[in-house]
């Protein structure tokens, strides 16, 4: 439950400190006393969306905190934990408003983003007035409003994945018969081309090599004279010869030991081998500018051949490999396109026909909750002095989606033999409470670990039509925490914890206060809601007649 509530400087509140008990506890004033600021303060510590800046004029900051006391199996214990966050039950949430519109926000004092403050405060607190258009008047709501009630996320999740199967094998076979009408349009174009490529065999790399290859062979002929003079120049009949010479000489010189011919015959003979080298390299590129004639105009007229190719595909050379093998995959989709279309056609059917199965199972499910949720409303609309209205639950096929193909919309007729229709369009406003308040309480028995808000969910009812509201709402909250802000004193009357609302001018400045009020004061406080500023001893008697046939755990 919500245990406390802190509020600094935010719009007209400069301080507010409230402590809620278990059960029912409401909220009373003045109209424009200030009780939509204190939701609009709870709102934003829950992450909900609102204004740009909440901030009261001339204070550097505003802080809304909230205490949570809630069982170590709650629902947020998942979230928190995805979050990375430990719960043990305990939960703090505390937000920071700054005058540029800054937030920032806190899970037990450690930072957090806006999206995980939402979730949190979408699992702790629910707020419902009197024009909830995300239950009652939103008939776009109605089929999620009856899913909750069923229990159905298991079913929407079957439905929902066999949708998406659905629909990636319609639009496998939607792409594919559109591959194949674009090959057949370029049937003749894809077969020329194809011929074209095979016939010349383009690999990767080609071009480059080619080119090489041809630079190479064009540049023989201008240099291999001068290579076969260096080789001339360094054979026999050149340097080797005299080397030769000059080689045996100095050893025929050596037999002469005085002489010192060591290092010099040695140093002939590494001179020798370096030559022996030199000779081999130059024979080896003489070797490689041995040029055919024949090969070079070959090698010319295949690298043409692929720089033409490309360029009539407008591709670079090495790109045509991809681009045959891009042809041939058209040409194997048109080949294959029977049997292709024959598969994915099958497979869409197959598809459709397990969504259909699970989709009309997930209308079982919601006929029958349907008709629990209308035997539900019945019992829940007789204490609200609607024992003659009438709520119906109606399904109707609508388009195929992920929720299945059903069209929910909660239809009522409010007095005997009168028709049904669209609950915004029959019920009044103080009828409209009531069902809104009779389907919050059959739903509820489904949540867990929910603080339920009501807005003047009262609002346009009174008398004993009023009392029953209360007595309904006192209920509700058995076991549980409702807040009401209400101005009927027969809501009132029925509260555990009664807050009072006010609003005060102090040196020019506005302040809205809200204080905790003892048993012994509420008396006053539902005489003023009964008679105004003026409190008699009637009104006075009023409010104790009303407190006394109260509920024993509001007296």
């Amino acid at each position: 439950m919500l245990a406390s509530l802190s509020i600094r400087d935010m719009l007209l509140i400069e301080q507010v400190d409230l402590r809620f008990a278990t059960g029912l506890n409401v909220l009373t004033g003045e109209t424009g006393a200030g009780k939509s600021i204190l939701l609009d303060s709870l709102g934003f510590v829950l992450g909900r969306r609102g204004r740009a800046t909440l901030v009261r004029q001339g204070a550097d900051l505003g802080e809304v905190t909230a205490e949570f006391e809630l069982e170590a199996t709650h629902p947020i214990g998942k979230i928190l934990e995805e979050a990375g966050f430990p719960f043990d039950g305990h939960l703090i949430l505390r937000r920071l408003n700054y005058p540029d519109g800054r937030k920032r926000a806190y899970v037990n004092d450690r930072p957090c983003s806006a999206e995980v403050l939402r979730n949190l405060g979408m699992a702790l607190v629910e707020v419902h007035g009197q024009h909830d258009d995300r239950g009652l008047l939103d008939a776009k709501g109605h089929r999620a409003v009856l899913d909750a009630y069923a229990g159905n996320e298991a079913a929407l999740a079957r439905t929902a994945a066999a949708w998406r199967e659905f629909q990636q094998a319609d639009k496998a076979l939607v792409a594919a018969k559109d591959a194949i009408a674009l090959a057949e349009a370029d049937a003749e174009y894809v077969q020329h081309s194809l011929k074209e490529l095979a016939e010349l065999g383009p690999e990767a790399g080609e071009d480059e090599a080619l080119d090489q290859k041809r630079r190479l062979m064009q540049a023989a002929e201008r240099v291999r004279g001068d290579v076969a003079k260096a080789a001339h120049a360094v054979g026999l009949e050149g340097a080797e010869g005299l080397l030769t010479d000059a080689h045996r000489w100095l050893q025929d010189a050596a037999e002469t030991p005085e002489i010192g011919m060591e290092e010099p015959i040695e140093a002939m003979g590494r001179v020798l081998i370096e030559l022996d080298e030199l000779q081999n390299g130059i024979e080896a590129a003489l070797g490689r500018l041995d040029v055919n004639p024949f090969e070079l105009e070959q090698v010319e007229e295949r690298l043409f051949a692929l720089r033409a190719l490309a360029r009539k595909h407008k591709v670079l050379p090495d790109e045509l490999p991809a681009l045959w093998a891009g042809f041939q995959a058209k040409s194997q989709v048109l080949d294959e396109s029977g049997s292709r279309l024959a598969d994915l056609s099958a497979q869409r059917e197959q598809a459709h026909v397990s969504y259909r199965a699970t989709a009309d199972a997930l209308r079982v499910k919601r006929q029958k909750a349907a008709g629990r949720l209308d035997k539900a409303m019945r019992a829940e609309l007789a204490p609200l002095k609607m024992e003659n209205a009438v709520f119906a639950t109606v399904l109707e096929q609508g388009e195929e989606g992920p929720s299945g193909r059903d069209v929910v919309t909660f239809q009522v007729a409010t007095n005997p033999g009168a028709p049904a229709g669209a609950i915004d369009k029959i019920a009044s406003g103080g009828e409209l409470s009531r069902f809104l308040l009779a389907l919050k309480v059959c739903l509820t028995t489904r949540s867990s670990g929910l603080t339920l808000i009501f807005d003047e969910i009262d609002r346009g009812v009174g008398g004993a039509t009023a009392d029953a509201v209360g007595r309904r709402l006192s209920a509700v909250s058995d076991g549980a925490q409702v807040l009401v802000v209400t101005h009927s004193p027969q809501v009132a009357a029925m509260g555990i914890g009664h807050f009072v609302v006010s609003k005060s001018v102090r040196a020019g400045v506005t302040r809205t206060a809200v204080e905790a009020i003892a048993q012994n004061q509420r008396r006053d406080e539902i005489a003023r809601m009964l008679a105004g500023d003026v409190i008699s001893d009637a009104a006075r008697a009023a409010a104790q007649a009303l407190l006394d046939n109260a509920p024993v755990a509001a007296r």
